[in-house]
């Protein structure tokens, strides 16, 4: 267990330094562009589409359903705002008293904290917030509501496919990470960089899957606490069975089969870590990287213990 600790705090620190903040933060920007120029161009047929799906639901469970979406979205735009008021007058302030480093660490803090703060008001409240949901939903039309949940369903599409191609590009280049952090924390170790292709296969075969698996599930996404519980796992897995192959593949070598066997239910852990940065835009560009540098240090020094 204090493998595991020990993994997840250097992994924070080596995220909050400048060089691997920059290729976060430049990977994950450009990807988030790219996908809402396509939502752009492509908006009216995404909404016809979701509308298409929509249609087919019971008004009934389009309310329930939409106000839980609402209550979601409120959730989102009170933790960005929260961020942004705090980050703007108390930042400020800290610019010129924190070194580089630890105004890194200050930032994504006050994040954290948001997120953290608003995610207890909605424990104690949810129900509060959600009847109350349901409730101005209650009173709109039905093609307003269709409509409202058909752009909330769109978004959400959006950043699905966001959040996969951050993890896709992490893997797509994760001998090169994790070559650059080896060196520097562990230089006269041996790593193996041979698997690189049969990594890149599997891969492949993830996001295929996922995708599969999120257009199957999709009619799941209108049943309150079923569509989080739904999302969140294929987000796990997602991130736990590619990043987890790439950085096992990079220490272990052939052996990697073996080892993710025995270490699976740490790389489960730090894979949940690891998406709870996807609740939080902008941050989310640091999930895989995170996750793949807490498997790196942990399998390391599980490495190191079989000496």
């Amino acid at each position: 267990m204090q493998d595991f600790f020990n993994a997840i705090m250097c992994a924070f620190k080596e995220v909050l330094k400048s060089s691997t903040m920059k290729i976060a933060m430049v990977s994950g920007m450009g990807i988030t562009l790219i996908w809402m120029i396509l939502g752009y161009l492509f908006w009216n047929d995404l909404v016809l589409f979701t509308s298409s799906l929509l249609s087919a639901l019971p008004f009934s469970m389009l309310q329930s359903d939409g106000a839980w979406m609402l209550s979601t979205f409120l959730w989102l735009q009170l933790v960005i705002v929260t961020f942004a008021i705090v980050f703007t007058v108390v930042g400020n302030m800290a610019i010129d008293k924190v070194n580089k480093k630890n105004y890194a660490i200050f930032s994504i803090s006050i994040g954290l904290l948001s997120a953290v703060g608003w995610s207890v008001v909605w424990f104690l409240k949810g129900d509060y917030i959600y009847n109350q949901s349901l409730k101005l939903i209650a009173l709109l039309p039905f093609e307003t509501v269709e409509a409202g949940i058909s752009y909330l369903i769109g978004f959400y599409l959006i950043y699905t496919l966001i959040i996969v191609s951050l993890i896709f590009v992490t893997s797509m280049f994760s001998t090169k990470v994790l070559s650059y952090v080896a060196k520097e924390y562990f230089p006269d170790t041996v790593m193996y960089d041979e698997t690189k292709a049969k990594s890149m296969r599997l891969t492949l075969r993830d996001t295929a899957f996922f995708l599969v698996a999120s257009i199957l599930s999709f009619p799941l996404l209108f049943i309150p606490v079923l569509n989080f519980i739904i999302l969140v796992g294929l987000w796990i897995w997602l991130m736990k069975d590619t990043l987890a192959n790439d950085t096992a593949a990079f220490v272990f070598g052939e052996n990697a089969k073996e080892e993710l066997k025995e270490h699976k239910f740490a790389l489960w852990g730090i894979s949940f870590i690891g998406s709870l940065f996807n609740f939080i835009p902008l941050f989310n560009v640091f999930g895989p990287y995170f996750s793949e540098l807490s498997m790196l240090f942990y399998l390391k020094e599980k490495r190191d213990a079989q000496k």
